[in-house]
């Protein structure tokens, strides 16, 4: 367990009335200039990503009418930090450092001894974690001459981080919108739009199918490879992806230290491909004290209901096969509005510490979900994506659990996106029109 917070007037920070910081702040100055890699540090080696048609290992050369170099070797090194580029650096720090969050508020409205934390990434220019990745693999491709990204989204966050992050570098955004999420938020294809991303619903072939992300991937793969001045990106999953978001556990660390915390007792994220939960637990792996948690949907439960195996990445079979926890690369989730859990696998480093129980993971029905979205919402003042509705959800349970035991439990999550874009899914709890 960690120890007690520090004394009023330690560390600089918003305070409350009694005299407790809430909020820690790192300067600019200290945000992490290497990115953290766990993959040498995993309890086994995960699986090689095999070529589609032959199913052998893929080489550098197999991926690259897809990813720039550069992302291809971050993919498969094995060194234990890579260096994050000054010019990424540059652009990272519009809003990182992020602040570390008390929800002192939920706390008390919950009467848990639990302290929660939670790392506060909707402050981003597109309102999640996702520019963490977008930013870096956008900067590589013009790096290396390309002119054009495809990507596929689910609820939008991935494709308004990438539409922001190819306007900074003069970039061509094509995005495969799930058609569910298309018809669901469109503002969210507004905000795409407004920084040049162009967006089409998806599957583009079946105007009645409300889609899936393993569809759009299939669509925006299909377009990068059939033409020279394009590549695909990708907001979730690949090792890449996961390696560019641990700026957010390593700064966590950090500012639990400012806040008094020795450590946290349980790391949370929500779980669809596995970014932002790997941003925030994989600079915890190696602290066997730390437990982490995976939190999915129920009507997509990956981690918690599928076959660990070799599956496609998409549902047409054009993606590279992964080794991970799958439902099946042709599984159409119902159209839950967390669109950005609507995943068919997972990150093959996720499914690897889930396999071998260095993580466990929970999944929870939607209307439980936006259930404890609201109890935030008007206790913390914010409102989650339904995403991270489902993190809050386990934070809930955790903070509750510790209550029945008298246990002073520290936990950790992360927020790892706002719900302003998302308010008809609100509207649909709140009159009742909800389904599981």
């Amino acid at each position: 367990m960690g120890r007690r917070p520090s004394e009023p007037g330690t560390v600089e920070g918003e305070t409350m009335p009694e005299g407790k910081t809430m909020r820690w702040n790192l300067p600019d100055t200290e945000l992490p200039t290497t990115w953290f890699n766990v993959v040498p540090l995993l309890p086994e080696p995960i699986g090689p990503p095999l070529h589609p048609a032959t199913r052998q290992p893929l080489g550098p050369d197999d991926l690259a009418p897809l990813f720039p170099m550069a992302l291809i070797a971050q993919e498969m090194t094995t060194e234990p930090t890579v260096e994050i580029p000054g010019e990424v650096l540059d652009v990272l720090r519009l809003w990182r450092p992020t602040p570390l969050v008390r929800a002192t508020r939920l706390e008390k409205a919950l009467g848990t001894p639990a302290r929660i934390y939670y790392k506060d990434e909707s402050v981003s220019p597109a309102g999640s974690h996702k520019p963490n990745t977008a930013v870096p693999q956008a900067f590589y491709n013009k790096a290396e001459g390309v002119a054009r990204l495809t990507t596929e989204t689910g609820a939008g966050q991935w494709g308004s981080a990438l539409s922001f992050a190819c306007a900074f570098y003069g970039l061509e955004c094509k995005v495969y919108m799930v058609r569910a999420s298309y018809e669901q938020k469109p503002y969210r294809r507004v905000l795409m739009e407004t920084w040049g991303g162009s967006v089409v619903p998806s599957p583009v072939d079946e105007p009645g199918h409300p889609g899936s992300l393993g569809a759009a991937i299939s669509d925006a793969v299909r377009d990068a490879v059939g033409r020279p001045d394009s590549h695909y990106s990708l907001g979730s999953v690949l090792n890449h992806v996961l390696l560019h978001q641990t700026v957010i556990g390593q700064e966590a660390k950090a500012q639990l230290a400012m806040a008094g915390e020795e450590r946290p007792d349980v790391v949370i994220g929500c779980c669809g491909g596995g970014s932002n939960l790997g941003g925030i637990t994989l600079p915890f792996v190696t602290d066997p004290r730390v437990r982490l948690l995976a939190v999915e949907p129920a009507s997509c439960p990956t981690l918690t209901a599928g076959r660990y195996e070799y599956d496609f990445g998409d549902s047409a079979g054009y993606a590279p096969m992964l080794l991970m926890y799958t439902l099946g690369h042709d599984f159409v989730p119902p159209s839950i509005h967390a669109g950005g859990l609507r995943y068919h696998g997972d990150s093959p480093i996720i499914s690897a510490l889930v396999r071998s129980g260095r993580m466990q993971a929970v999944a929870y029905p939607q209307s439980k979900t936006f259930e404890a979205a609201i109890t935030w919402a008007r206790t913390q003042g914010t409102v989650p994506a339904p995403e991270t509705g489902h993190a809050i959800r386990a934070v809930i349970d955790e903070a509750l659990a510790a209550k029945e035991e008298g246990a002073e439990r520290v936990i950790l999550f992360n927020y790892s996106g706002h719900g302003l874009l998302d308010l008809s899914a609100y509207d649909a709890y709140l009159r009742g029109q909800l389904v599981d």
